[in-house]
């Protein structure tokens, strides 16, 4: 028989996931599309390799340095406020790329982005820690984590047949890519003041009983909490060993996103268009049953730390052995490599929050999430970096590789004591 817990967070996912789902689709493919617009979008404006690589990382130079102050804000302006806002902002940003004809305009519209977005990601993160007690949490971010794969399983062949629009009206089809891409993030902004409510006590579609058994729950957890000071949560080692984890996991996520769409259309021996980008659809269809199961998994049995480190660790194998063998199995290896970098972050993710409460937590999400900006900007430059000095593509790939190991063996190095080890039971729903 289903408790009034069990009811509440029941009735909190059916409320917020397909939302939050549909945000992340939108913030993931606006970020992202300009992987598929690369080919046809540097060559009509001139822009460079490396240009492109700075362009495509520049982005999170801005978004690392507003990360943190923008978890504040959402903690003191409200979810319904803060995301229905910035989420305007950066569709309407997303859709100026289709006038980014030159390489200044290209970099300060990427610039702009990433500080229009900086605030989206901590703070659905912090988000599900209001909603949902933790022992369903990697779940629920599991759920919210699909929104990757769901991007680039929907967002390839969209992306694909928007470029195909090319001449219509006279405009290139990554013109209108990136219009109706940012079109429907500003209708998405728009509906999150309608939707969204900033704490469940205040949520219309609980009653009071449900209300009562999710605050209880979420308070109990508080007590078992390290800090909720925030200069004590970014002197703790452990949010800086996250930290740099999830740095790894950002480099290896990016140095294959980023290229993936030219990568797939080299092993087909075709252009970028519809054919390639559904090919290109497979490994993050792939990545959808495992970004599902994985976290659940970790809730079921209670496990976190070697389940993410395991996962990470199959990704690397996979990216790194995408580069040696033959096209089939080499989308069978970047299937593998699209689960692991996706299906780690959720369970990675119940780390932090186990740790640290309040201002603190949304201090530390956006700290973590720094570190990962600063992954997302190398991530380019690191792969076309090593391809260059070595002179061989297989050489980048690699280097992803080498990234996701890493990370998965300091994922292995984290130690919990007994208290912050005691919210980690379970998951009896």
């Amino acid at each position: 028989m289903m408790t009034q817990l069990d009811i509440a967070v029941k009735k909190n996912r059916a409320h917020l996931i397909p939302f939050m789902l549909t945000l992340y689709v939108l913030a993931f493919l606006d970020r992202s599309n300009i992987g598929f617009a690369k080919d046809a979008y540097q060559l009509d404006i001139g822009l460079s390799n490396e240009a492109y690589a700075l362009g495509a990382g520049i982005f999170f130079v801005i978004y690392a340095a507003f990360g943190v102050p923008a978890n504040l804000l959402m903690r003191k302006l409200g979810a319904r406020i803060w995301i229905g806002s910035i989420t305007i902002i950066w569709g309407m940003l997303s859709a100026g790329m289709a006038y980014a004809d030159t390489e200044f305009k290209f970099l300060l519209v990427r610039t702009l982005l990433g500080a229009a977005e900086a605030g989206f990601f901590p703070g659905m993160i912090y988000l599900t820690t209001l909603w949902f007690p933790l022992k369903n949490r990697a779940g629920i971010m599991g759920l919210f984590y699909m929104g990757a794969p769901l991007a680039l399983t929907l967002g390839s062949p969209l992306s694909g047949a928007l470029l195909e629009m090319h001449g219509f009206l006279g405009k290139a089809g990554w013109y209108w890519m990136f219009m109706i891409e940012g079109i429907l993030a500003v209708i998405a902004g728009l509906f999150t003041f309608y939707w969204v409510v900033d704490t469940p006590d205040k949520a219309r579609f609980l009653n009071q009983e449900e209300k009562q058994a999710i605050m209880t729950a979420l308070a109990r957890e508080e007590t078992t909490k390290v800090t909720s000071r925030i200069s004590e949560a970014i002197r703790n080692p452990k949010i800086w060993q996250l930290a740099v984890i999830y740095l790894t996991i950002q480099v290896a996520v990016y140095g294959l996103i980023f290229f993936l769409p030219s990568q797939v259309a080299a092993l087909m021996g075709t252009k970028i268009g519809f054919a390639a980008s559904v090919v290109t659809a497979i490994p993050w269809i792939a990545a959808l049953f495992g970004t599902w199961y994985i976290p659940r998994y970790s809730d079921r049995i209670g496990e976190r730390k070697k389940v993410a480190a395991v996962t990470l660790f199959a990704a690397g194998i996979g990216v790194g052995l995408s580069g040696l063998v033959s096209p089939v199995f080499a989308i069978i290896a970047l299937c593998v490599a699209a689960v692991g970098f996706i299906a780690v972050q959720p369970v990675f993710w119940t780390m932090p929050t186990q740790l640290l409460s309040g201002s603190a937590l949304a201090a530390g999400i956006g700290f973590v999430n720094l570190f990962g900006a600063v992954g997302g900007f190398l991530a380019p430059l690191i792969r076309v970096k090593a391809e260059s000095i070595f002179n061989n593509e297989y050489a980048g790939l690699l280097s992803l590789a080498v990234f996701a190991m890493i990370g998965s063996l300091v994922i292995l190095s984290l130690t919990f004591s007994q208290r912050e080890s005691a919210v980690y039971k379970p998951s009896a729903s």
